[in-house]
């Protein structure tokens, strides 16, 4: 199988004709392999490569056969290396596998590497100092989001057309949005996080997926969802399997919109004028759309200093594990500063003080839930801005402590951790990008506890609301030789990845992706 061919299909369609016989699935590993290394030291995504021991089943399930890379963090595969992103834990090698590898291989994908993240998950772009900064593939200047940056980039970019992510405060939406892909973050207790844990930062974190296609992400729930023996609790099991809900029509949703968050930075003209096209399609599907306010049952103040406490007391215990386990001290030779800031800010976090910000978990949760008893979906932009250049996430940040950090974090991402500190299910969809300079601008669709469903649905109308026409309209609005920030934009994107990306782009960023178009994308 050519690599051309290979970025031209999604996970499912892979799958599809390795089941038919047209192709092995050590054909298309192969295509995977060459495609990973065709962008190798350009994007810097993938961290790893191992030879695969995965024996796929042709046609076992809707995943069978396709290549597969799961994050540095959030999962364990038997004998291979798990760093976290971190120096603190270099070298550290799985012993067994966890239950979503079990899972992962029971569906038949072949997991052939680990992607890069930030040390520890601990930021929204993925620039650890073990492995180094991971470059956005539609502007190399700009960052690929965080945590799961390493999967968004290596999906954008065309090695593979799924990848492992995981969300504790939008660690899959944000990649999601900066790359131009779809990713849903599941309902807390959708997915097992064990057997080493029953949960991780607090219940905030999921595991998930990042793709180019609704229903590659709908498969994937499907294969890794439910719950395993020794779960303290799961989602309610769903009516029918995910792949199905993409093609099913949603019905007349009443959805509210929140243009500006509750705290944090402002929504940007790039992004709102996003927002505003969003609200237009929707409106032309029937929905019904209006302006809401979106209460969290305390102030912003309130929810940063229980997310500080939260996360810093959780990721203290994890760093304290790791350092006894592996005999390494904890300081700036194993530690960048925003991690070691947050260790030391955790160290103080008392019991009493954790019950309390896990107090404010309930309200939140309980405040969301009210609001989903009147609305079906809240449409907000993933993130108020487009993807930010390297290095400006840590620019300035010698003098934060654990809480100052927590704080910028949420300052730049201040739409997604709250559906994670409530447990609801949110998605990030590709509906628009911005027109001056291509760049990517996701927008984020929640909905109450246990609905992905509905979401599912909603994402699978909108993606076949938008031609492959518009598509290319699209595309060549951005692209435009008359524009001098569009013609940056193509040449860049031409000398940074060559036609590799340009197949890949055919389900990336400038209007929905299409399954089944030969076309190029012109560069």
């Amino acid at each position: 199988m050519e690599v051309t061919e290979y970025v031209r299909q999604d996970a499912v369609g892979l799958a599809r004709l390795v089941a038919d016989g047209e192709v092995s699935a050590a054909e298309v590993e192969s295509a995977a392999r060459e495609a990973a290394a065709e962008v190798a030291g350009r994007v810097n995504a993938v961290v790893e490569t191992w030879p695969s021991d995965d024996a796929p089943v042709p046609g076992s399930s809707p995943l069978a056969g396709v290549p597969f890379l799961v994050k540095d963090i959030g999962v364990a595969v038997a004998g291979r290396r798990t760093e976290l992103g971190s120096r603190l834990a270099a070298g550290l090698v799985a012993p067994a596998d966890s239950f979503l590898t079990r899972r992962l291989r029971r569906a038949g994908l072949v997991t052939f590497g680990r992607t890069a993240t930030p040390e520890l998950a601990y930021s929204i772009t993925t620039e650890p100092a073990l492995y180094g900064p991971v470059r956005n593939p539609w502007d190399p200047t700009r960052s690929a989001g965080g945590s799961s940056g390493g999967s968004g980039a290596a999906v954008a970019a065309g090695v593979v057309p799924l990848a492992h992510a995981t969300d504790a405060a939008g660690s899959l939406r944000v990649p999601a949005s900066c790359n131009g892909l779809f990713g849903l973050k599941p309902s807390r207790g959708r997915v097992s996080m064990g057997p080493d844990a029953d949960e991780v930062f607090s219940g905030l974190a999921v595991q998930g997926g990042l793709s180019r296609t609704v229903r590659d992400s709908a498969a994937l729930l499907d294969v890794i969802g439910g719950p395993e023996p020794g779960d303290p609790y799961a989602a309610p099991r769903p009516a029918r399997p995910y792949l199905e809900e993409v093609t099913r029509p949603p019905g007349v949703l009443r959805v509210g919109v929140l243009a500006q968050a509750w705290g944090g930075r402002r929504t940007t003209a790039p992004v709102a004028d996003a927002l505003t096209r969003t609200v237009r399609l929707l409106e032309s599907l029937g929905h019904r759309v209006e302006e809401t306010a979106v209460g969290l049952g305390t102030d912003w103040e309130g929810f940063v200093r229980a997310h500080a406490r939260v996360f810093t007391a959780n990721l203290t215990a994890t760093v304290d594990a790791l350092a006894a386990a592996l005999g390494r001290p904890v300081d700036s030779s194993t530690l960048e500063a925003p991690t070691l800031a947050a260790y030391r800010y955790g160290q103080e976090v008392t019991g009493p003080g954790l019950l309390a910000a896990l107090t404010v978990r309930n309200t939140v949760a309980r405040s969301l839930a009210e609001y989903f008893g009147t609305y079906d979906v809240l449409l907000t932009p993933t993130l108020p801005e487009l993807p930010m250049p390297l290095g400006a996430y840590t620019e300035g940040g010698e003098a934060l402590d654990g809480a100052g950090w927590i704080e910028r974090l949420l300052d730049r991402s201040p739409f997604t951790t709250v559906c994670n500190v409530a447990g609801t299910p949110a998605m990030s969809v590709p509906v628009a990008a911005d027109a001056a300079t291509g760049l990517p601008a996701g927008m984020q669709f929640a909905a109450g506890y246990g609905r992905e469903d509905l979401l599912f649905r909603l994402a699978g109308q909108l993606e076949r609301a938008l031609p492959a026409e518009e598509q290319r309209e699209r595309e060549e609005e951005a692209s435009d030789a008359s524009s001098p920030a569009g013609e940056d934009f193509a040449e860049r994107r031409r000398e940074f990845l060559g036609p590799l990306l340009s197949e890949a782009a055919l389900r990336c960023v400038h209007g929905w992706p299409r399954r089944s178009s030969s076309a190029r994308v012109r560069t």
